[in-house]
Parts: structure tokens; C-alpha cells; sequence
């Protein structure tokens, strides 16, 4: 089953997710670096930026998801929708540390708990992600245009034409 969002036959929104996955993931190693560590404030600016900018790439990604969940089969839709409402519920909790970051004077231990919970909620929602790729096979082309198996000569060679060192 083809996903309606993608390039060259690759889905989108695969290719999205590692973006806000990664910036949160740095935004708890700065976090942890201000917290537990130098104590230096700029560890604490970064991992709020990384925080933000985290929220925009997981809405980009989640506006292809969205498009790719409409053209599921009833029985991955289920999964999906878990899947969407996970990643919903921690954008949710980041929005939630963004504001309460930028508040004058607001910091506390509830940031960085959210970050902790976010996280491993962001955990759940990936293993969901990966069961409906590789258990429920949503978004793997089945119609043959897929790459050779191996074995299979480079289409170069197929063809008659060979190609050059």
C-alpha cells in the first residue's frame, strides 16, 4: 500500500519525524546539562529553542501523517489513531514547557518533568509508528516497483547497458 504523501514513491512523513524526535531529544541532554551539570543558563536557552522548534517540525510532520492516515485500511487506522493522538499529547506537553519557559521567573521542576514524560511518551508513539510499517506493512509499496531482490543484476545490466567505472 502506497502512502498519497510522498516523493519518488518515499513517504513524507517518515522522513519528517526524526527532526522533532531528535531537537526534543537535545532539548532533554541540554536540560540535563543545566540541571545536573555547569548550572550555565545557556543550556537552558538551547534546550528551550530546541524545544520550539521541535513543536514546528513535529506539526509539518504530523500534517503528512495526517494526509498518509486518511488512505489507511480500517484495520491500521486503529493504530493510527493511537499513534496521532500520542504525538497530539506530547506536542500538547511541549506547548505546555514552551509557555511555562518562557514565563519570567517560571522555572521549575515542571519543565523538565514534562520533557521526561513528552519523551517517553514519544517513545510509545515511534513503537506504534514502527508496528503499522513493519507489522501492519502501512506505507511498503507491494506492487512490484520496489527495489530488486537480490541477486537481481543492476537495471544498467538489465538493459543491455553497462555501467561506467
Amino acid at each position: 500500500m502506497r502512502t498519497p504523501a510522498s516523493v519518488a514513491r518515499h513517504p513524507i512523513h517518515p522522513m519528517l519525524v526524526p527532526i522533532p524526535i531528535g531537537l526534543w531529544l537535545f532539548s532533554l541532554v541540554c536540560d540535563f546539562i543545566y540541571r545536573f551539570g555547569s548550572g550555565d543558563t545557556v543550556w537552558y536557552t538551547v534546550a528551550s529553542y530546541n524545544l520550539v522548534a521541535g513543536i514546528v517540525g513535529a506539526l509539518l510532520a504530523a500534517i503528512f501523517g495526517l494526509i498518509d492516515m486518511r488512505a489507511l485500511p480500517p484495520h491500521v487506522k486503529k493504530t493510527a489513531t493511537t499513534h496521532m493522538a500520542i504525538n497530539l499529547t506530547v506536542v500538547a506537553l511541549y506547548v505546555i514547557n514552551a509557555w511555562l519557559r518562557i514565563t519570567p521567573g517560571a522555572y521549575s521542576d515542571v519543565p523538565f518533568g514534562l520533557s521526561i514524560a513528552a519523551v517517553l511518551l514519544l517513545a510509545v508513539s515511534g513503537w506504534l509508528g514502527g508496528h503499522m510499517v513493519y507489522v501492519q506493512q502501512a506505507g511498503v509499496s507491494t506492487d512490484g516497483g520496489g527495489s530488486p531482490q537480490p541477486g537481481t543484476p543492476p537495471p544498467s545490466a538489465r538493459h543491455g547497458r553497462h555501467a561506467r567505472a
